[in-house]
């Protein structure tokens, strides 16, 4: 972490790579409006919050500004598509839509790394962050899989669907289940939010909607168990296929 308005202005444009930065509500002096006009020139992710939460994460004098670093360096998804392509590859995605657990984050990376995916993309704004936590529950899978993080996930649908990906979003609205869509192929899986599921204006803009077959009494399955079922569904899919 990074504390103090001044401080955190330096690392912004030092370019150092942050996950999120916290301003203390109530705040509004012309130090404060520089960090925020930094932060919005840089794409940098930031909220206000109260001061008892910046206490609680910082013992030291944090001037009612905490930043938080981020453990990985995060990647371009326009650099990954076009990598894929070059060497003859299918692109393969994880699209995570406000994921708030960073031990669901983490085992859904592990998973991820471990199937061969080449990227999980995620928003700058609703989710856990990537911390030490994360890192440990994907038991270093996250300084092998790229993170690609995206600004506007509607753009990004846009973006992928103009490079040839299909989308599919895993949730029980769908009539049809996981083993009756077509994984194969450049593809991208949207998995949502512990609580709600994945955002109504996703699954409005997704190319098809898959579900898992549930048999038992309980509606729903953990995110990251629901993840690796459709992840290795694709993977049998594109096994088949080649």
């Amino acid at each position: 972490m990074v504390f103090g308005t001044r401080a955190v202005m330096e690392a912004i444009k030092a370019g150092r790579e942050i996950e999120k930065i916290f301003i203390q509500t109530g705040l509004s002096n012309e130090l404060i409006r520089e960090l925020i006009n930094t932060a919005q020139a840089h794409d940098v992710p930031y909220s206000f919050v109260p001061q008892q939460k910046l206490n609680t994460m910082a013992s030291k004098n944090h001037q009612g500004v905490v930043c938080l670093l981020s453990i990985v360096q995060y990647a371009s998804l326009e650099g990954i598509i076009d990598k894929c392509y070059t060497e003859g590859r299918d692109p393969f995605f994880l699209i995570l839509d406000r994921i708030t657990d960073v031990r669901n984050f983490g085992a859904m990376a592990r998973t991820a790394e471990c199937a061969g995916l080449h990227a999980i993309v995620i928003g700058d704004k609703g989710n856990a962050p990537i911390s030490a936590d994360a890192m440990k529950t994907s038991a270093g899978a996250l300084n092998h899989l790229p993170v690609c993080r995206v600004k506007d996930m509607r753009d990004t649908f846009r973006f992928l669907k103009e490079n040839g990906i299909h989308i599919v979003a895993c949730t029980e609205k769908a009539e049809k289940t996981l083993f009756e869509t077509e994984l194969h192929g450049p593809v991208a899986l949207v998995m949502g939010s512990e609580e709600d599921g994945i955002s109504p204006q996703m699954l409005k803009d997704a190319d098809s909607l898959a579900k898992i077959p549930m048999e038992g009494k309980i509606a729903s399955l953990n995110v990251s168990v629901a993840a690796g079922i459709a992840i290795y569904e694709a993977i049998r899919q594109r096994t088949l296929k080649h």
